[in-house]
């Protein structure tokens, strides 16, 4: 357990906290509203499926390509404002309105016309996004130098950033709902002007309120500009093969690649799961349960998982919570067997105990569904009267330690692996190029598990055409819905199990930074 206090200077008052929390929950809900959203633009605009699927990957490519660039060009900015906040600010405005703008699409055009102008706002939309989010994850990593309250900060910023999933799977109930709007194109373009103006009111708090590391003498920094276009490309180029260099932010990529991709890869065949072997192809008679499912998921993963996290951390470290909350991770992917078993759902929705618990739920919404009616909110109502499937919400609080532990534990350790960067390479500091990079393995993986996810549909025998699926195929998609992140995190188990840079090793190195500066 760690005997070190935190000192006084390094905590950072819960203000920040919230502010750069609101940041994290931007960071999140963006992506969030982008992928479900993206769901209409074959059933809302008629795009054709691979087009559609052109108007997923191309951009992401795109991204790639801009993050380790802005991560540089933040590193090396001087200005009185600090090197992040200018970008964030001015980052935060354009994502909320370009998000808007994105959206602004109709189905009378053509589909020629509505490819390229999403692809074209798609490519200017994450300039802006990259604008906001790299500085943003750079800031993070800079607003304390403490090894214990970083893990506290991304603890913070990640349970505010797990609202954004409870919010988004709801986002496809709403649109396609004919009680709130006429029409689905109608309630793309709606809602985007509030996800986009949510956006711009939470993503600017980082900006105004966020304090990081005093840059005001800090040497070797770059000269941004035009004129130096070239020679900052090859310093780029050095900044990332120093990086790469960096064995400890290998291993982090690695676990985080590996963790997040078998994750990302499953994460559709829960509502695939749900709907065609659950309840045999039926859409109507699953009604909101694939939603209540990720919306459970990310309220266990803010408020009970991530605080877990946090306290195994302080009391073991980083590297063994992430190796504890992995282990668990595997364990709920492993009762996902029993939790969408129909058999079992119905035999314990028959029990006195099921009995109870689905009456309970029934009368909580019997009192509600009046409020909820004149809200405009009928669609966030449940039907007890067919049963309540309870048993799939059994793995969901193990599940949850699975990337309830990777990101904040994971953010922490990057800030701690860029002191041992300053170490070994001075200064300036690379917060903005290791979070590029970091989260440039993140979008990877998910690019990746796009990918991958539909060729296993596709070997499971999975016809999306089809109204029900065959008890192979489903016998099949069950079994890779469990072995796939469990293998995947069990290499992330072998990758970071002799992660050397420990709490003690983590302190040395603020010392002698401390002392190569000159602070007191």
């Amino acid at each position: 357990m760690s005997n070190t206090k935190t000192a006084t200077r390094d905590r950072v008052p819960l203000g920040q906290k919230a502010a750069f929390g609101a940041g994290h929950l931007v960071l999140n809900l963006l992506p969030g509203a982008l992928g479900f959203f993206s769901f209409f633009l074959l059933t809302a605009f008629g795009m054709d499926p691979f087009l559609a699927g052109l108007l997923g990957g191309l951009p992401r490519i795109f991204d790639a390509l801009t993050d380790p660039v802005m991560g540089f060009i933040s590193d090396n900015t001087k200005s009185k404002w600090g090197r992040r906040r200018p970008y964030i600010f001015i980052g935060a405005i354009l994502s909320g309105v370009l998000f808007i703008l994105l959206w602004q699409l109709y189905p009378e055009n053509s589909q020629t016309y509505n490819f390229w102008y999403f692809l074209v706002f798609s490519m200017v939309f994450l300039i802006g996004n990259t604008m906001f989010a790299t500085p943003l994850v750079g800031l993070g990593y800079e607003m304390t130098s403490d090894y214990n309250e970083r893990t506290r900060l991304m603890a913070f910023s990640n349970t505010m950033g797990q609202i954004a999933w409870m919010i988004v799977p709801w986002f496809w109930v709403i649109i396609a709902d004919p009680e709130i709007f006429k029409a689905q194109d109608v309630g793309v373009r709606q809602l985007s002007i509030i996800v986009g103006a949510a956006c711009v009111v939470l993503g600017i708090l980082p900006a105004i309120f966020c304090r990081g590391i005093d840059s005001e003498n800090m040497e070797n920094r770059k000269e941004i500009s035009l004129k130096t276009l070239s020679s900052n490309m090859k310093e780029l180029f050095i900044s990332i093969k120093q990086v790469s260099k960096n064995k400890p932010f290998m291993k982090l990529c690695g676990a985080t690649f590996l963790v997040f991709n078998g994750f990302q890869m499953v994460a559709a065949f829960s509502v695939y799961i749900i709907v065609f072997y659950m309840y045999n192809g039926s859409y109507g008679a699953a009604g909101t349960w694939p939603a209540w499912f990720s919306t459970i998921t990310a309220i266990t993963t803010a408020f009970v998982v991530i605080p877990i996290i946090s306290k195994i951390s302080n009391v073991l470290g980083k590297r063994k919570a992430f190796i504890i909350s992995t282990i668990i991770s595997i364990i709920g992917y492993i009762l996902k067997w029993w939790g969408f078993d129909t058999t079992l759902n119905t035999s314990f929705n028959r029990t006195d105990l099921g009995q109870s618990l689905t009456q309970g739920v029934a009368s909580i919404f019997e009192f509600l569904n009046p409020y909820l009616d004149n809200l405009g909110m009928s669609w966030f109502s449940i039907d007890a009267s067919q049963g309540i499937p309870w048993l799939i919400f059994l793995p969901i609080p193990f599940i949850a330690f699975g990337l309830g532990g990777l990101f904040t534990l994971m953010m922490s350790m990057t800030a701690d692996v860029c002191d041992l960067d300053e170490l070994e390479n001075g200064m300036p500091r690379k917060e903005g190029t290791f979070g590029a990079i970091y989260w440039w393995m993140v979008k990877l993986g998910q690019a990746l598990a796009l990918v991958l996810g539909g060729l296993v549909l596709k070997l499971v025998g999975f016809i999306s055409e089809a109204e029900t699926q065959t008890a192979e195929t489903m016998t099949n998609l069950r079994i890779a819905d469990i072995v796939i992140p469990s293998v995947t995190a069990a290499i992330a188990i072998l990758v970071m199990w002799k992660y050397s840079l420990s709490e003690k090793r983590a302190r040395e190195i603020k010392t002698e930074l401390v002392r190569r500066r000159g602070e007191l």
